[in-house]
């Protein structure tokens, strides 16, 4: 959860990203576990287990993850973690959706949150309820978004990877030059829409804010804390039809009233990086985003300000999207060796390293208790602003026609910021469209 404005995960932000998704089809589904690459169940002549990990990552993501591989390899003298193979993250589920049809599949692969509820389709996924739940991080110590993320029907179908959240950075100058206070927690979209006007100036090419316009799932996904905060759901109780047909033309009022007073860069390539490139120019004055774009912020030497998103009810409400590292079927050695591995990854001496060299959050609260964790928050300007927003963060729901809603629902915003639809009319498409997806049998 498709080009990344979050360097470690270049395409990332992604994704979050992305609104549609490959099903995986009968072929892969019905594909027998233990085929994956290596020796007999990955057992050597020595003894040891050779687990698979595809980690998707690239930069100073990857660097991180290969050093821990590393260490766990070092600590760990009868399981080698071979983290070779795979393709990039965004490309993943393209990828083991193959490899998954062939029956030669590797043991662990980053999976977006996204797009786990097709993965787990698949029989070859392992179920990690039992690891997890009495695994050495108390299951109840993850954030809940955390957790959600990584359950379907109510079990646990991968370990928690990564997760962030979206807060709103302020250009200080930019207030400054308008005249204007810093928002505070408990502002509300109709302060915030207030505020973009404000600090919009045509003449100086300056504007108030910024939406991603392509209608991918970063289009999306900024959209549900508003619908959520306005009691809406993603896909209704009976799960035969969407949950916010009222409340998401509340919400799409508000892109509409930003869209009519021009006051909202909007980007129109995937990935939103021209949106952050023109903030980190100094001529944007508030941007809606996650602490992966801090440390470009900080590079542009923008005198910034992080305060909680926005709500209708001043409640606290914003968005996570957890990715998972998930577990596949190559027989009974080389799955408790991959269990022994992701579990290793998700407690905290090792999270936090991941957090820190990668530029995510802290999985747990364990991690984020963690003297390493207090001192990058302290270093870093408004880190603790995404942190603190774990507490109320929601995340979207593991569902296999996810994509579909995200997709119909990308539209609507798009058409909605280039006035080209009413909220009212773009709801309307937008129903029509993920209800027929809801209606698929799975």
């Amino acid at each position: 959860m498709a080009a990344n404005p979050r360097r470690p995960h270049p395409s990332r932000r992604r994704v979050l990203r992305r609104g549609t998704g490959l099903a995986l089809g009968a072929t892969a589904s019905a594909a027998p576990a233990g085929c994956g690459a290596g020796a007999a169940d990955g057992v050597g002549p020595d003894g040891r287990v050779t687990v698979e990990l595809w980690h998707g990552q690239t930069d100073t993501a990857r660097t991180a993850i290969e050093g821990l591989v590393r260490e766990f390899n070092r600590t760990h003298p009868r399981i080698r973690v071979d983290s070779g193979g795979g393709v990039l993250s965004d490309a993943m589920l393209q990828k083991i959706t193959a490899a998954l049809a062939s029956g030669s599949f590797p043991d662990v692969v980053y999976v977006f949150g996204s797009d786990l509820a097709s993965v787990t389709r698949s029989p070859s996924v392992v179920d990690l309820t039992d690891t997890f739940h009495s695994g050495p991080v108390p299951w109840d110590g993850f954030w809940k978004p955390a957790r959600d993320a990584v359950s379907v029907n109510g079990r646990v179908r991968a370990a928690p990877a990564l997760i962030d959240s979206l807060a709103v950075v302020c250009n200080k100058k930019l207030f400054r030059d308008a005249g204007l206070p810093l928002p505070e927690p408990g502002w509300t979209w109709q302060e915030f829409s207030d505020t973009a006007a404000r600090l919009t100036d045509r003449r100086r090419s300056v504007f108030g804010t910024g939406w991603p316009g392509v209608g991918d799932e970063d289009t999306v996904w900024r959209l549900w804390p508003m619908v959520w905060d306005l009691g809406g759901e993603v896909i209704a109780r009976d799960g035969k039809s969407i949950g916010f047909a009222k409340e998401g033309v509340r919400a799409l009022e508000t892109v509409d009233t930003l869209a009519r007073a021009r006051s909202v860069y909007i980007d129109p390539k995937p990935g939103s990086e021209q949106m952050y490139q023109v903030f980190q120019a100094g001529r944007m004055g508030m941007v809606v985003t996650g602490p992966w774009q801090l440390p470009d912020i900080r590079a542009a030497k923008i005198d910034h300000h992080v305060v909680p998103l926005p709500s209708y009810s001043r409640r606290p409400m914003t968005i996570a999207g957890p990715d998972t590292w998930t577990v596949f079927d190559n027989g009974p050695a080389r799955v408790r060796a991959a269990r022994t591995f992701v579990t290793w990854l998700t407690q905290p001496a090792q999270d936090v390293r991941w957090d820190v060299e990668a530029g995510s959050l802290p999985l747990s609260r364990p991690t984020a208790a963690l003297p390493a964790w207090r001192a990058q928050d302290a270093k870093t300007e408004g880190l603790s602003v995404f942190t603190r927003a774990l507490d109320s963060a929601r995340v979207r729901p593991v569902h296999p026609a996810y994509p579909q809603i995200s997709q119909a629902l990308g539209q609507a915003i798009s058409a909605v910021l280039l006035g080209r639809s009413s909220p009212a009319e773009a709801l309307r498409r937008c129903a029509r469209e993920a209800d027929a997806a809801l209606l698929i049998p799975r």
